[in-house]
């Protein structure tokens, strides 16, 4: 019996926004979600960054393309690529999303969506631990985004990968547009209440 969906697949294949439309779907069928997904930033016609977005509409910079100029007043940068992480910004956004969301009222049973888990959100070992107690926990399902294996592998990653409660799709230019109904279905089987 899964308890957890993720999506997985190369980047920009649409993981964002399929993970969009299962919210909006679960919200219309009267689902409680909560959350955050990452959305690039574009400036220009070119991704500059990347911001972590509440499911409530909320804000905060994840990274920026390294200017060079803002280098280390020492104090630590954490870098992907060309990315410079903002730690302290998407730890503020997301991090108390993740205190909240065993304090639902315990009648009906929550969606807490992770887009992603992913480098960038990495570097937060407070984030793992969050991640880690929310997959065990029983309050509420995830849905999630990881990215597809690629070089050294990532702990969490795998880990996630790797539970036998937690049900992968991969997502790819060929399926995105059909894949839909069975991720919904397959929340909603996570959503039942188990006896």
């Amino acid at each position: 019996m899964f308890k957890h969906v993720f999506l997985t697949g190369p980047p920009g294949v649409g993981k964002t926004t399929l993970v969009q439309k299962a919210c909006e779907a679960l919200v219309t069928s009267g689902v409680g979600v909560e959350g955050f997904y990452t959305e690039e930033v574009r400036q220009g016609g070119r991704r500059v960054g990347f911001d972590v977005v509440t499911v409530t509409g909320e804000r905060g910079r994840l990274s920026r393309v390294s200017d060079g100029g803002d280098a280390s007043h020492g104090r630590r940068e954490y870098t992907v690529g060309q990315y410079v992480v903002d730690l302290s910004s998407f730890e503020n956004l997301a991090l108390p999303l993740f205190r909240n969301v065993g304090s639902a009222d315990g009648s009906s049973r929550k969606v807490f969506v992770v887009d992603e888990i992913g480098k960038m959100e990495l570097f937060s070992r407070s984030f793992i631990r969050a991640v880690r107690q929310t997959l065990d926990s029983s309050s509420c399902t995830i849905l999630g985004t990881i990215p597809i294996p690629k070089g050294k592998p990532l702990g969490l990653v795998e880990e996630v990968r790797n539970r036998r409660d937690v049900k992968v799709f991969t997502v790819s230019k060929e399926n995105r547009n059909a894949i839909l109904p069975d991720i919904l279905a397959t929340l909603q089987e996570c959503l039942k209440p188990t006896t």
